[in-house]
């Protein structure tokens, strides 16, 4: 059983930074070609000439926004037309912005949905029929511990990730007898997202620190890359439908998660 991705193409959206940015990175020392699909371009051809600079593999760099159906689909078109085929699906971009629970509006949960659900059905449903004329495909869902654990202020975020590991299951289900599985990471990892939180509410973050079993937060190359590295890979060909806590053990108590909000 190998973790070689010579050969393979993988597609990770929001690849530029953070979380993202440590599965390319992985999937890429495994010799995988790589495309990264980012809102912000710059970002994208920045990370892509980093990959093939040190790790001399081909690269593809989108400027994509994920919550716009059209350009989904167009993501997952330009790679089957630039490498002539897709095998890995790695659906990373999301976001969160906390409010209290009664005080999100529609709106706010739709676009919400967008970013966080819509875009991960979507780039499944464009991918699906490529990796069934291949028998072979593998799609890692990024989850969230916030949903796992209901943390507070983050409904709609946690909402939306939990509906994509409700898809992330079924689809393994339905799509395993093409040879194709799907499995979800929900991590927990330093990011610029994560950052940033941490900068608005350090009290928190120190206690959830000590609540963390190992003691510290996530890397995003060295500890979840990995694991994204082996579910991409042909070792994995009998898990599906699995969701694996990339997270220090975090998940098994929970962690304190309140950050300060506006009333």
């Amino acid at each position: 059983m190998t973790q070689d991705l010579k050969n393979r193409v993988a597609l990770v959206t929001g690849g530029g930074q953070g979380v993202g940015q440590g599965i390319a990175r992985a999937l890429a020392s495994g010799g995988a070609s790589v495309v990264i699909a980012q809102r912000r371009g710059e970002e994208a051809e920045r990370e892509t000439a980093y990959l093939r600079e040190t790790y001399g593999v081909k690269t593809l760099a989108l400027t994509t926004d994920v919550t716009q159906a059209d350009q989904v689909d167009a993501m997952v078109k330009a790679t089957e037309d630039h490498f002539g085929r897709l095998d890995i699906l790695v659906n990373n971009a999301g976001g969160s912005f906390p409010k209290r629970l009664e005080k999100h509006s529609d709106e706010d949960m739709a676009a919400s949905f967008d970013l966080n659900y819509w875009s991960a059905f979507r780039a499944m449903r464009a991918a699906f029929p490529i990796m069934k004329a291949q028998q072979y495909g593998r799609i890692i869902n990024l989850g969230s511990l916030n949903g796992v654990n209901a943390h507070m202020f983050t409904a709609a975020y946690n909402a939306g990730k939990e509906a994509v590991r409700a898809l992330s299951r079924t689809a393994a289900v339905e799509w395993g007898p093409f040879g194709i599985t799907v499995n979800i990471i929900c991590p927990a990892s330093a990011s610029p997202h994560a950052e940033a939180y941490m900068a608005e509410n350090p009290e928190m973050f120190r206690t959830l620190l000590q609540q963390i079993p190992v003691g510290r937060m996530g890397r995003a190359e060295q500890d979840i890359g990995p694991v994204a590295l082996f579910l991409a890979s042909e070792a994995s060909g009998f898990v599906n439908g699995n969701t694996f806590f990339v997270d220090g053990g975090s998940h098994v108590n929970g962690v304190a998660w309140r950050p300060e909000i506006e009333d």
